[in-house]
């Protein structure tokens, strides 16, 4: 088998930006339908069953049957412009692990399953996880299907634009508990997304609570320069007070507030906007520091909207609440790893999603710049062998018997 330098550098190049070094990997555009073969031809080569649940998931199983399974892996899709590892390392990884319990003679008493979840990043349709939540119930089918990319083409489109006739029949979003059912417990590899970790290898503790809000501003379009600034009503005055109220807020109750994405229609330089959309990202230590972070910005903002003659509105697209990872299986992982650092994550992740349905962990690899969701996200080739080492004797420890 591929060496874990090969199989990495087989995927690193699939939507990497030639300019800025940033990757563009949408759920179900070419770059990660490129990444989909990617996984099926790597399975294949071991002889692993390949199977996608209905929600776009996919999976590969060694050996192919029935059982309490060990689940790793991770996703493919990218944030626009962003980096390498952040869900690649997490897949190469697992089938690296793969190659290596083989190449001992390690027989599973339990099945070992790699996963690919999809639109974990929540790029293109706008709920973060989507695939994870789909497969544990965690959010509406009928809500998944309806959701939009920018172009207007909706989840249901694009899940089954890969999928022949035959199987559109069949076709199903939503809950899978006989899939869930054969999972014993899920343990994601991930690039550490901070600068906490301090070694090659480290173990989750929890995540933090995290959620998305769109922020949606109605104002009137009208001339730059033949409007008096008393007669306008301008979605942009409370849209930039927005931005300063999440990030005063976010100081004041120890917690984290993002607005990353922003749409002004209709987009002209000498035009007043008529309606501008926005995206926050609140996450904390605690549900209420979230809480009442995002309570004190709709207020402020409503007053700055007031002011300005603007109609504001503030609606939650998804929230995943405060996660501590499954304790027994977290001992059982330490007990397996030996000495490594416990550390909480302020970054979302499918194994949080999961951990509402069945016992999950999380490892972590070194990231020395602490950069992540960016090119300069980055783990040394041997701390990505220290990672694979490590999970290797994870699955080793939890399919053994």
């Amino acid at each position: 088998m591929a060496t874990f330098a090969e199989l990495w550098e087989s995927l690193l190049p699939i939507g990497r930006d030639a300019d800025t070094g940033g990757y563009f990997r949408h759920a179900w555009t070419e770059p990660e339908l490129r990444c989909r073969a990617w996984f099926a031809h790597q399975a294949e080569r071991r002889g692993m069953a390949v199977e996608r649940d209905g929600n776009g998931n996919l999976f590969a199983w060694w050996p192919a049957g029935k059982g309490q399974a060990v689940l790793t892996g991770s996703h493919f899709d990218s944030v626009p412009g962003g980096g390498a590892f952040d869900g690649p390392l997490g897949i190469v990884s697992a089938f690296a692990a793969v190659d290596l319990l083989r190449a001992e003679g390690f027989e599973p008493v339990h099945p070992i399953g790699v996963a690919a979840f999809a639109e974990e990043e929540g790029a293109r349709f706008g709920v973060s996880c989507l695939g994870s939540r789909l497969l544990a119930g965690e959010i509406d089918p009928d809500k998944a299907r309806s959701l939009t990319d920018p172009s207007g083409t909706t989840f249901a489109e694009a899940v089954s634009s890969d999928l022949g006739q035959e199987a559109l029949e069949a076709f199903q979003i939503g809950r899978d508990d006989d899939l869930l059912g054969r999972i014993g417990c899920f343990v994601e590899l991930h690039v550490e997304q901070g600068r906490a970790l301090d070694v090659p290898v480290g173990v989750a503790g929890a995540i933090w609570p995290h959620g998305r809000w769109k922020l949606e501003f109605a104002g009137r379009g009208d001339h730059a320069g033949s409007t008096r600034l008393e007669d306008r009503h301008d979605p942009m005055q409370p849209f930039a007070h927005a931005v300063i109220a999440a990030r005063e807020a976010a100081e004041r109750h120890g917690s984290r507030a993002t607005v990353g994405r922003v749409l002004a229609l209709p987009g002209g330089t000498n035009v007043i906007a008529s309606h501008v959309t926005a995206w926050l990202d609140a996450r904390g230590p605690g549900d209420e520091v979230v809480r009442a972070t995002v309570a004190e910005i709709r207020e402020r903002v409503s007053l700055a909207a007031a002011f300005h003659g603007v109609e504001f509105g503030l609606t939650p697209e998804s929230y995943t609440p405060l996660v501590d990872f499954d304790p027994d299986l977290r001992k059982r992982i330490l007990s397996a790893l030996g000495e490594v650092p416990v550390l909480p994550t302020a970054a979302g992740h499918d194994a949080g999603i999961l951990a509402a349905r069945l016992p999950t962990a999380m490892l972590f690899v070194r990231n020395p710049t602490g950069v992540s969701h960016a090119p300069e996200e980055h783990a040394t080739e041997a701390d990505c062998l220290a990672g694979v080492a490590a999970l290797a004797a994870v699955l080793r420890d939890l399919a053994g018997g």
